[in-house]
């Protein structure tokens, strides 16, 4: 596996990580938390992401990915992590992207669900249970992990 390949797989375990400490111990109620002005609830982010990276799966495949929606919260994380390990899969075995670089992949679609990550903590703190800011330098983030078990923080913030 070459250098750029490598790194992806490590992004999505960063993608995996953040995404699960932006979710930890949510309360039951956040899942469908409305911060108003038609801001998608933590439910239709986490779908969302499912698309976006749904939609960078393509490029290896071929086809297209519309995700319908789940009738659970732990539904549709369980489908994000999910659509991680496929992804980390492809990356693995070598599978040829078609019609986009690797660089293109990370710009695009990888950075969109990173993006929506912070969307969940903000929305975390906006629901009035914010997470603890860590230093994500030392956090435990294995690529043989895209699950939604995430180790706790390595070194939170005090």
């Amino acid at each position: 596996m070459d250098d750029k390949r490598h790194m992806l797989r490590h992004f999505l375990a960063a993608l995996a990580y953040r995404t699960q400490k932006a979710l930890r111990d949510a309360p039951d109620d956040f899942a469908e938390f409305k911060a108003g002005n038609d801001v998608r609830t933590p439910k239709e982010l986490v779908r969302h992401m499912t698309s976006v990276l749904g939609y960078a799966r393509t490029f290896f495949i071929g086809g297209e990915y519309r995700p319908e929606p789940l009738p659970t919260f732990r539904d549709e994380i369980e489908r994000f992590h999910e659509t991680l390990v496929n992804l980390r899969d492809h990356l693995e075995s070598g599978t040829p992207l078609s019609g986009l670089t690797e660089l293109q992949l990370l710009q695009g679609q990888f950075s969109d669900a990173m993006t929506h990550v912070g969307q969940l903590a903000m929305l975390r703190r906006l629901h009035g249970e914010p997470i603890r800011s860590e230093n994500f330098i030392h956090a435990a983030i294995s690529p043989d992990n895209l699950t939604p078990d995430q180790p706790d923080p390595v070194a939170p913030d005090e």
